[in-house]
C-alpha cells in the first residue's frame, strides 16, 4: 500500500463527510452506479466509439484486470500519455477501480527526455501511450529511453489510430483484486503546466475532485440528458473536472476528438453537445467561426463552460445574445473549478465576474505584502480560499507545499482579486504578472477586456517591457479580427472610452499573427516578454494624448 504525506487530517475529513461534501464513493463506484441503474445509456464518446454505462465498466474492468496481472499494487502510480480518445478515461478509472494514483497531465508537446523525468520523479509502475505520441518521435527511440525510468514495469501502448475494435474489452470474471473502497485516498497526480519554472504536482482525492463536481452539478441542474463535450486536452485539469461531473450526473461525456476534416464547431453540432468546457480561447475561435458561416446558435448547447484565463466580457456577452448561458469560472488544478457563476445570474454578474461558486470551497482576499491579513470586501488582493475541493498537498514536495499556505491554513493562489457586496469574484490578473510602471500597479487583464471589445481585435495580452528609467511599460499584443487592422491610436483611444486609466495605458502596440501557448490554450506572455527582449517582436512605441 502506498503511503503519502498529504494534507489530510481526520477531523477536517470527518466535518467533510458531515455536511455531505466528501462520500464514500470513488469515480469508479459512481461508474457502477450508473451501469447497474441505466446500462444502456451513452456514457462516452470519441470519433470511432460510442460507449454504454455497460460498455464502458466491461472494458474499465478489463483494464483494471491488466493492471493486477502487472502486479501493480494499491498506491503506485500510473501515468498516461495519450490523445483525447476513450482509452484515456477507460484508464482512469481503472486506476480509481485498483487504488493507484494516475497521473494523467502528460502534454503531447513533451519530448520523451521530459517525460522520463516527471516519470522518475513520480515513481512510475506502468504507463499508458500511443505511437508516434512524443514531441521527438522521429528521432528517439521512445521505448528504450521509457523503459530507462527504473520504477516501469509495464507500458501498454496503442494504436495511433482510433478504431471500434472491441477486442480490448472481454470480459473479466475475476480480477483478482477487490474495489479500493477509500475515497478519501490520493488518487489523482497532476502536474501543473509549468510556464515558470519546475512543475510541481498536485494530489487530490476521489472527494476533492468529486466534491467541486457535485456543487457544479447540482447548481447547474445537469443530468443523465446532459452531453458535457470538453474542449480542453486530457492531460488537462478541465477535462478532469468534466469527467468528475459526467459520473455525478450520469450524463455522456464527448472528448474533443472530431474526425478528420471537422472542425471542433462541426463536433460540438454533430454530437448533439449541451454542456461545452474549454478556455476562453476555444470559446472566442468558436464564435468566429460561427460568425464566418453565418450561425445564430451553436448548436444544442445551453451551457459554455469557460476557465483557465479570464473571460472577455463581450465573448460572454456574444453567447447570451445566442442563448448560451456562458459559465465563468475560476479555478486551478489545486481546488479545481471552485468559483463560478449560477444559471440565473444578472447579465452583470456573468460577464464581469466568476460569481460566488459553491459549497465546497470558500474565499477570501488577502494582503498583496502580508498575506495573512485579510482585506475584506471590494479590495484588490491575493486570492486565497480552503474547503473540501482543496488538494492534498504537491507529490515529493514538502516546501512547496508548507509556501502555498498563509499561517491560518488559507491556500495562497498567487491571482489577485476582490470579492463584491454579492460576493461574487473579480479576478483582476496573477500576482506574479502586475506589470510595475514607475512603482505603479497595473493589472493586465482589465487592459485586456477592454481591448476585445474593439471590432478590430480578436484576441489580446498586455504585458511587461523592460524600461531603464521606469523598471517596466505596457504592451498591448492583439490578433485582429477578420475584417479589419486595428491601429494604436484608435485602440488607445477605445481604451480611454472603455474607462481606463491614463496611467495604465500601453506605450508599445504590436500586432501578430498568433500568441505562444500553453497546451491548455493559455496566453505565455513571459513567452512574449523574453521574444521582446531578444528582439524576435518589435512593439512599436505609442502614446495617449488626452482630448
Amino acid at each position: 500500500m502506498g503511503r503519502y504525506l498529504t494534507l489530510h487530517e481526520p477531523a477536517a475529513a470527518n466535518a467533510f463527510h458531515a455536511a455531505g461534501l466528501w462520500r464514500d464513493e470513488t469515480h469508479y463506484d459512481l461508474l457502477t452506479q450508473h451501469a447497474t441503474e441505466r446500462p444502456e445509456a451513452f456514457a462516452l464518446r470519441d470519433r470511432a466509439r460510442r460507449l454504454s454505462y455497460r460498455d464502458l465498466k466491461e472494458w474499465v474492468d478489463a483494464v483494471a484486470g491488466e493492471l493486477h496481472t502487472a502486479d501493480l499494487r494499491r498506491g503506485e502510480r500510473v501515468s498516461l500519455w495519450m490523445s483525447n480518445r476513450v482509452e484515456t478515461v477507460v484508464a482512469y478509472l481503472a486506476c480509481a477501480r485498483n487504488g493507484y494514483a494516475c497521473n494523467p497531465s502528460l502534454h503531447r508537446n513533451y519530448t520523451t527526455g521530459e517525460i522520463v523525468a516527471l516519470m522518475e520523479r513520480l515513481g512510475t509502475a506502468a504507463l499508458f501511450t500511443e505511437e508516434g505520441w512524443a514531441a521527438d518521435a522521429g528521432t528517439t527511440d521512445v521505448r528504450a529511453e521509457l523503459y530507462g525510468v527504473t520504477s516501469l514495469r509495464k507500458i501498454f501502448t496503442l494504436s495511433a489510430v482510433c478504431d471500434d475494435d472491441t477486442s480490448s474489452r472481454a470480459r473479466t470474471a475475476d480480477i483478482g483484486i477487490e474495489p479500493a473502497a477509500n475515497a478519501d485516498a490520493v488518487s489523482y497526480l497532476a502536474f501543473t503546466s509549468g510556464t515558470t519554472g519546475t512543475p510541481k504536482c498536485v494530489m487530490h482525492s476521489h472527494n476533492t475532485l468529486l466534491a467541486n463536481a457535485r456543487d457544479l452539478v447540482k447548481d447547474w441542474g445537469h443530468g443523465p440528458d446532459t452531453v458535457l463535450l470538453s474542449l480542453s486536452p486530457m492531460s488537462h485539469h478541465i477535462a478532469w473536472v468534466a469527467v468528475a461531473q459526467s459520473l455525478v450526473a450520469g450524463a455522456e461525456l464527448v472528448v474533443d476528438d472530431p474526425p478528420d476534416g471537422m472542425t471542433k464547431l462541426d463536433w460540438v453540432i454533430e454530437t448533439g453537445a449541451t454542456y461545452v468546457m474549454g478556455v476562453p480561447t476555444h470559446a472566442i475561435d468558436m464564435q468566429s467561426q460561427m460568425a464566418a458561416r453565418g450561425l445564430e446558435r451553436l448548436g444544442s448547447v445551453s451551457v459554455f463552460y469557460m476557465a483557465g484565463a479570464p473571460i472577455p466580457p463581450a465573448t460572454a456577452e456574444t453567447f447570451l445574445n445566442q442563448g448560451t448561458t456562458p459559465q465563468n469560472v475560476y479555478g486551478m488544478t489545486e481546488n479545481s473549478s471552485h468559483q463560478y457563476t449560477h444559471p440565473a445570474d444578472e447579465q452583470e454578474t456573468i460577464c464581469h465576474t466568476c460569481g460566488r461558486g459553491g459549497p465546497a470551497y470558500e474565499i477570501r482576499i488577502f494582503d498583496q505584502e502580508n498575506p495573512d491579513l485579510d482585506v475584506g470586501t471590494n479590495v484588490v488582493g491575493q486570492i486565497g480560499g480552503r474547503g473540501a475541493a482543496l488538494m492534498l498537498g504537491y507529490f515529493d514536495n514538502q516546501q512547496a507545499t508548507e509556501q502555498s499556505f498563509n499561517r491560518d491554513g488559507w491556500f495562497l493562489s498567487g491571482d489577485l482579486g476582490l470579492i463584491d457586496d454579492q460576493g461574487c469574484l473579480h479576478v483582476v490578473g496573477r500576482l506574479k504578472d502586475v506589470i510595475i510602471r514607475g512603482g505603479h500597479n497595473i493589472h493586465p487583464a482589465r487592459i485586456e477586456h477592454i481591448a476585445v471589445k474593439h471590432p478590430s481585435v480578436d484576441k489580446a495580452a498586455a504585458f511587461p517591457v523592460a524600461d531603464e528609467r521606469l523598471g517596466e511599460k505596457v504592451c498591448l499584443a492583439v490578433l485582429p479580427s477578420a475584417e479589419s487592422q486595428p491601429e494604436a491610436d484608435e485602440l488607445l483611444t477605445h481604451l480611454d472610452e472603455g474607462g481606463l486609466s491614463k496611467y495604465d495605458m500601453p506605450e508599445y502596440f504590436l500586432v501578430l499573427d498568433e500568441f505562444p501557448l500553453t497546451a491548455s490554450g493559455k496566453i505565455l506572455k513571459r513567452e512574449l516578454t523574453e521574444w521582446a527582449r531578444q528582439g524576435r517582436i518589435a512593439p512599436d512605441a505609442c502614446r495617449f494624448e488626452t482630448g
